[in-house]
């Protein structure tokens, strides 16, 4: 039977259901490696955005629903055109290369923070959250917990409502094949490793995903930068209750 038109009066009449909240729309430079992956699932999956984009070189299919691609035009952000988001998210782990998606995402170089901040601040980001893995025990107490870089002040000075810094501890890469004498001279230096705290030692990506959705989600206005110690300490029990206690320090 079909509705005539008293019934799509009486529908009219009756008004829309209440609208909810407005989701706020997120953008990720750098959505690559196990990283950007795990940071990824978990912020859609929560479904506190209603939209999400992953920077991209070329046309791809995210295979996540709710998650579309921006084409980037160039590796230059100081030259894109604003986009439309309320949330920025980079991340600076090396794509995969073995992913053919994670081939054709933009990843930033640690060099252009300050470019892709402001590309974000003018494509309209209020909250940007950063995730900056960092030598193990080779940042000095002072910068563990504030801004270390000039790098870092630009970003803090373009206006965001909130930035949110996460250092994490980088796991050491792979040494390059050498002479004998480098070898043993590497063997030799290799010793100082374990003398790292553990409490630098590198997160596994799942709990560092789950930090950085808890931050976006309860930190208030302001700046907030989390050393890689107290990412440590959050990823051995109740993250986002750690995530509670470090933003009210």
């Amino acid at each position: 039977m079909h509705d005539g038109p008293i019934q799509a009066l009486q529908a009219a009449a009756r008004g829309a259901p209440p609208a909810g909240p407005v989701l706020p729309r997120l953008v990720i430079a750098g959505a690559t490696g196990l990283l950007g992956n795990e940071v990824l699932r978990r912020l859609v999956g929560l479904r506190h955005f209603r939209a999400a984009e992953v920077l991209a070189r070329e046309p791809i299919r995210t295979g996540l629903r709710g998650v579309g691609a921006m084409l980037v035009p160039g590796d230059d952000p100081q030259a894109w055109p604003p986009g439309a988001a309320d949330t920025g998210l980079v991340l600076f782990e090396p794509p995969r290369l073995f992913y053919d998606r994670e081939r054709a995402l933009w990843t930033p170089a640690p060099g252009q923070l300050p470019a892709v901040a402001d590309w974000m601040r003018r494509s309209g980001v209020r909250t940007i959250a950063i995730v900056l893995p960092h030598a193990q025990g080779r940042l000095p107490e002072a910068l563990k917990r504030g801004l270390a870089s000039l790098d870092e002040h630009a970003v803090a000075s373009l206006g965001f409502d909130r930035v949110l810094i996460v250092r994490t501890a980088q796991k050491p890469g792979a040494a390059p094949p050498a002479s004998f004498l480098a070898r043993m001279a590497g063997w030799m230096l290799g010793v100082f490793r374990y003398m790292v705290p553990s409490s630098e030692q590198p997160v596994r990506s799942t709990k560092v995903a789950e930090f950085v959705a808890a931050a976006l989600q309860l930190a208030p206005a302001g700046i907030h930068v989390a050393s890689s110690e107290t990412v440590w300490r959050a990823a051995q029990g109740d993250v986002r209750e750690a995530v509670r206690r470090w933003l009210v320090r």
